[in-house]
């Protein structure tokens, strides 16, 4: 199976910069975006499969969204304070996944095991 190209959305650069080189060597390759209008800009060019999204920055209804937007990429969400009704709302509007965003093991695991589902799907 090919690698795959993945959009990060965190707004945190510490975060991000360990995310960027925890997912670099799983990855084709890693593009990281500081708004919502650039993470739907780079989904399209790249054609990515996974898109990771702190949803501290975005809302539920904006996954909800980039999901019926882009139905053949898996959405990661990342939040500080997931628990299981967030978990079980960010599942319900489209995500694969809810990831703490310090959890940087756990969101290469959600981005690789939902990347491999989406394109099963897809094909």
């Amino acid at each position: 199976m090919q690698p795959q190209d993945l959009i990060l959305l965190q707004c945190d650069s510490d975060v991000a910069q360990s995310l960027i080189s925890a997912l670099s060597s799983a990855f084709r390759s890693v593009h990281h975006v500081r708004s919502l209008d650039e993470l739907r800009t780079s989904i399209a060019k790249h054609r990515a499969t996974i898109a990771i999204l702190d949803i501290e920055n975005a809302t539920l209804r904006d996954v909800e969204h980039l999901a019926r937007e882009f139905p053949g990429a898996s959405i990661v969400c990342t939040h500080r304070c997931a628990d299981e009704e967030m978990w079980t709302a960010a599942l319900s509007a489209g995500a694969s996944d809810l990831v703490h965003p310090s959890d940087t093991r756990g969101i290469v695991q959600a981005a690789l095991k939902n990347g491999v589902g989406s394109r099963i799907a897809a094909a």
